[in-house]
């Protein structure tokens, strides 16, 4: 029962990030200044796509939890999740966590936490 609720955490957590990454869209690309629009159009689709691929890896988690939480399938997407999550951590500890700005520094630590998260709930 705990790794369920361990699971769903991770999902819930790496979901939220998503969606929070698609509302500030338009203000952090106006946050850029004066840049071209394919420059633009360039980086309001790789924030739309970070949040689009956090939001199924949160959903994909929770619907693999609902339908048979330990089975050999289960426990490879969580695996293969968790992978995900600390690349991102990484890229974004070596990139956006220089950034001056707040959302930048929780992207590691929300990362690292949703991978932390998925690894117990397969051990535990």
């Amino acid at each position: 029962m705990i790794n369920q609720i361990l699971l769903y955490l991770a999902a819930f957590f790496t979901t939220l990030w998503g969606v929070a990454h698609l509302f500030p869209t338009k203000g952090v690309v106006a946050g850029f200044g004066g840049i071209s629009e394919d420059n633009r159009n360039i980086i309001t689709m790789e924030w739309i796509v970070e949040g689009v691929a956090l939001i199924f890896i949160g959903v994909l988690v929770a619907v693999i939890t609902m339908i048979d939480p330990l089975n050999y399938v289960s426990i490879t997407v969580y695996r293969l999740s968790a992978g995900v999550l600390v690349i991102l951590a990484i890229i974004s500890l070596l990139t956006g966590f220089k950034v001056n700005f707040l959302p930048f520094k929780l992207c590691p630590l929300i990362f690292t936490l949703s991978a932390v998260l998925l690894w117990l709930g397969v051990y535990l």
